[in-house]
């Protein structure tokens, strides 16, 4: 039989062996190079042209409108109904409240030349309210702290500011946890508070001063106004949260029982959640003081006011006073919240049991400091505390003199590291930010947003870079922008290290961890005191305050993301003979990198917050527009502008962060 040989069919089809190479998939990390390498070669050719650069005292046509704007307000203030009838009596009763708590701790009050309860008193119901709340320990550190403000000569401006925040959380908790409580039982009405809370935290405090003053004035009431705006996110979050944290079990457990949708809130849903509420009051009340110290800005009393007058003049000492005190009352009321909450859970986990043997102590305690009030609201050596205040001239005059020596011993070294970062940093990047022709910076930013985060986060870029142009304060605004993105790299470098040291080792995180809170708790006007005495008023003053007030919270970040590294994924690389820098930069990082951009986002969010405040001490650029339109009448619409560019790069770096994380998970 014959073989029949086939002839083998033709194909267009190019043999493996000599195939065309497949075209290569160009990588992120090769675009971003492509549009730096394009930007810096532009600039080269196009330094100095179009930067819509803007002197200190001009003025743009924006400008003098929002000035006209703040004048026909305060003309008709009396007579336009919209003031008449809502924003005038908004003010009024908070006024009113603020008073009335003013009176009742800090202010002479009719006739009386001291406040209806005197320090005596308010130590008295400070120390029995924290041991009520929480335990004997923070108790006897609310004692001790409330007797260190008399102590330091700061006893009314302590009881000014104290008034002002429970004012502003009380105000905040009565709108925040019922919406809080909506939002964990509504899905709808959760999906449409969520955006107003994002961009409501997205802004730096300072934002909301100067359009809040322009409908409610200047004083103790628009402070108030202005925590309640700032702080009561922070409730509405977490009590929606603690809502929907509770198990589904439970609840179809009692709705098995013929519950109705109130007596599920009530007995099931917010026992359940107290613990987690009790938190979120915690944050409220640390947000609270945060502004109402800033809020010393538009001459809101207390502590902050003594501290921006010491900034100011440049009094460390002063201010140093000051700030330890606000750092003191932020201390003790955050230990007495969190000792509150762990004693929510306590009583939820017993039945209320804990609380039978107490009762006697707890009323004997109430007789005493009823007794104490009663001697504060009677006598004047109860009622003001006694001293001069010597042990505050102390600490101000220590301060003062370690400041002095530092200045003398180390400015050498002081001195060569602000060279170091400004010169080799900001300078360049500064330059290259203000020198470019705005509309090459504007297109660079436009494609990194979106080659980061997709085509919504660039369009969101171009709208926000748009309309910076329009405020008229592009150049202050590249200014800012390049000490936050200065700032916001030194604080990752030190996020990368501490984190994975953290997240490497157990021990030295519960070592590290609590620095890292007690450093959250503090407001970011303190943070500006010490290193105005080590580098003096300058930009690169407000960018060390920003890198330190920023790095706690991107360190914890990166730490979990670290430790959520599988422990086997390690493991496999250590058998494979890696060593401990390859297990950290070819397995740990690569595989946190949803973490470290969820740092990057909120060390962003954080630095900007701290380099606007920084121009109280000489950082200039928006901050210092924001602050002069406070302090001169016809300045205020350029510092309203400013405060809406702030909000600008605000949303534009939240966004396009934002969005490189759910890239960067997906």
């Amino acid at each position: 039989m014959a073989t029949v040989v086939e002839k083998p069919e033709k194909t267009d089809k190019i043999p493996t062996a000599v195939a065309a190479p497949a075209a290569r998939k160009v990588s992120r990390p090769m675009v971003l190079a492509a549009i730096l390498i394009a930007w810096l070669v532009l600039f080269a050719v196009l330094r100095g042209r179009q930067t819509l650069t803007l002197a200190a005292a001009d003025l743009t046509g924006l400008h003098r409108w929002l000035n006209d704007v703040n004048d026909t307000i305060g003309a008709n203030r009396n007579s336009n109904p919209l003031f008449l009838y809502f924003f005038n009596e908004i003010r009024l009763g908070i006024d009113n409240l603020v008073t009335f708590v003013q009176s009742l701790i800090s202010q002479p009050t009719g006739d009386r030349p001291v406040p209806q309860i005197g320090w005596l008193g308010v130590v008295g119901l400070a120390g029995y309210v924290s041991w009520v709340v929480g335990n004997w320990r923070v108790a006897l550190l609310a004692v001790a702290g409330f007797t260190f403000f008399g102590l330091q000569g700061l006893w009314q401006e302590s009881m000014d500011t104290l008034a002002l925040t429970l004012s502003a959380v009380l105000v905040a908790l009565l709108i925040g946890i019922p919406l809080g409580v909506w939002a964990g039982l509504s899905d709808r009405f959760n999906r449409i508070m969520t955006p107003f809370l994002d961009f409501m935290q997205t802004m730096p405090t300072f934002v909301y001063l100067a359009p809040l003053t322009l409908i409610f004035l200047i004083g103790g009431a628009s402070a108030v106004i202005t925590t309640v705006i700032y702080a009561a996110p922070p409730a509405i979050r977490i009590t929606a949260h603690a809502i929907r944290s509770v198990p589904e079990t439970t609840v179809e457990a009692a709705d098995s029982l013929g519950t109705t949708r109130s007596q599920q809130l009530v007995k099931v849903l917010l026992p359940m959640s107290k613990r987690t509420v009790v938190m979120g009051v915690n944050q409220t009340i640390m947000a609270a003081l945060a502004m109402v110290t800033i809020a010393a800005l538009i001459d809101a009393p207390g502590l902050g006011k003594t501290v921006v007058q010491a900034l100011q003049s440049l009094d460390v000492g002063t201010a140093f006073n000051a700030g330890l005190a606000i750092v003191v009352m932020a201390i003790v009321l955050d230990r007495v919240t969190t000792a509150a909450a762990g004693r929510a859970e306590e009583a939820r986990r017993s039945g209320g049991r804990l609380l039978t043997w107490r009762r006697p102590l707890l009323a004997a305690g109430g007789i005493a400091v009823a007794v104490l009030v009663y001697l504060s609201h009677t006598f004047v050596w109860a009622a003001e505390f006694p001293g001069d205040g010597s042990t505050g001239r102390h600490i101000a005059s220590a301060a003062d003199t370690t400041t002095t020596w530092l200045q003398d011993h180390l400015s050498g070294l002081t001195n060569a590291l602000r060279d170091v970062i400004t010169n080799g940093l900001l300078n360049p990047f500064q330059t290259l930010l203000t020198d470019s022709p705005w509309w090459l910076v504007g297109a660079t930013l436009v494609a990194l947003g979106a080659v980061l985060g997709g085509w919504r986060a660039g369009a969101t870029a171009a709208a926000c870079v748009a309309l910076l142009v329009g405020t008229g304060l592009w150049s202050d605004s590249m200014t800012t922008l390049a000490s936050t993105a200065v700032a916001t790299v030194l604080v990752m470098l030190l996020g990368a290290v501490f984190g994975v040291w953290m997240g490497r080792s157990l021990l030295v995180d519960r070592l590290v961890r609590p620095t890292l809170d007690a450093a959250q708790v503090m407001p970011p006007f303190v943070y500006l005191v010490p290193f105005l005495a080590l580098f003096g008023a300058t930009r690169f003053t407000a960018i060390v305050a920003a890198v330190v007030y920023a790095a706690p919270v991107a360190i914890k970040i990166i730490a979990d993301g670290v430790r959520n590294v599988p422990e086997s994924t390690v493991e496999a690389a250590t058998s494979a003979g890696c060593n401990t820098w390859q297990i950290i930069t070819k397995v740990q990082l690569p595989m946190a990198r949803s973490a470290l951009t969820l740092a990057t986002n909120q060390g962003l969010i954080y630095v900007l917050s701290m380099v606007v405040v920084g121009g109280l001490v000489g950082a200039g650029a928006l901050g210092y527009d924001v602050v002069a339109g406070f302090s001169q009448g016809e300045l205020y619409g350029k510092g309203l502008a400013a405060g809406l560019a702030i909000v600008l790069l605000g949303v534009m770096f939240d966004r396009i962060t934002q969005a490189a994380a759910r890239r960067t998970r997906a």
